[in-house]
């Protein structure tokens, strides 16, 4: 039998100070709902409430995913202003 896998996503989120938080999660709607309404988001947004999803990727694995996070916070906030431009004229 065929394991069913939940795949894995890289987001960006704008918070209220216009500052970007990056973040991974099989789930986006329950995340982006923690991190406005729940003390499960992270501590981050949480003093900067409230947030907007601005960029989604969807990527196979855990692993992927922690690892295109990483390059994503390594960038500077140009490169992930574009990134979210770019996504948002999809």
């Amino acid at each position: 039998m065929t394991e069913i896998t939940k795949p894995w996503f890289v987001y960006l989120l704008r918070c209220s100070d216009n500052s970007l938080y990056t973040g991974i999660t099989t789930d986006i709607n329950r995340r982006l709902n923690e991190h406005n309404k729940s003390n499960k988001g992270a501590k981050y947004t949480r003093a900067r409430r409230p947030v907007t999803l601005v960029y989604v990727e969807k990527v196979e694995n855990k692993s992927f995913a922690s690892k295109r996070e990483y390059q994503i916070r390594k960038q500077p906030k140009l490169n992930k202003e574009n990134m979210v431009l770019t996504f948002s004229l999809k």
